[in-house]
């Protein structure tokens, strides 16, 4: 049984990042998985007027024009979509999360893709999945009172129906010197789902 893992990689220094080296070992610790990688480090195209406009359309009424504006987003939603495990693995810039995974963000947070409003509130659709966030950061404690990239990527995460989130932390890398260890140690100590039955929407 394939376990399916999406690394979406958030860091400006990509696969060369700290936070994507401890995600890939994350990834790692499954024996039957596939893998795929969303590198954010090129940037990506921020959400537009053109891009709203496209998204409010029936779909059934859509232009070619329509349906090119949500290209993009249609393909990193089927990548969620896809995964069993999503990782997120970014460094904290200025407090909060770089502007490449906010554009990540904008585009996988659709409703009627991602989530549904109900007459109880928004419902999201992605269940079933577990959230692992790898952070990093220079100085700032992750979960600390001035990390605003952490508690708002579990709310993100929660808000399109991924309520399983762990946490992999290599904070204050500029003021400690044990960062990779102590994440390596969270590593291992990862509730991670090949202990027990795969999880997988794939049977």
């Amino acid at each position: 049984m394939i376990c399916h893992i999406l690394i979406v990689a958030g860091s400006a220094q990509g696969i060369e990042s700290s936070s994507f080296e401890i995600a890939q070992e994350i990834a790692d610790c499954f024996d039957q998985s596939s893998s795929q990688v969303r590198d954010l480090s090129n940037g990506l195209k921020s959400i537009d007027r053109e891009w709203v406009t496209a998204n409010l359309t029936e779909e059934t009424t859509r232009s070619p024009r329509h349906i090119d504006s949500l290209k993009l987003s249609d393909e990193l939603i089927a990548e969620l979509q896809w995964a069993d495990i999503v990782i997120i693995a970014t460094p904290i810039y200025n407090f909060s999360v770089p502007s490449a995974l906010k554009a990540w963000i904008d585009h996988v947070c659709r409703a009627g893709k991602t989530f549904n409003y109900t007459e109880a509130g928004p419902k999201g659709l992605l269940a079933n999945k577990q959230g692992i966030l790898v952070i990093t950061s220079g100085g700032v404690p992750v979960d600390s009172s001035v990390d605003f990239a952490t508690p708002y990527l579990r709310q993100v995460l929660s808000f399109i129906g991924v309520t399983d989130v762990q946490t992999v932390s290599a904070d204050q890398q500029l003021t400690t010197g044990d960062a990779m260890e102590r994440a390596r140690l969270q590593v291992s100590r990862l509730r991670t789902t090949n202990s027990s039955e795969p999880m997988t929407n794939h049977e």
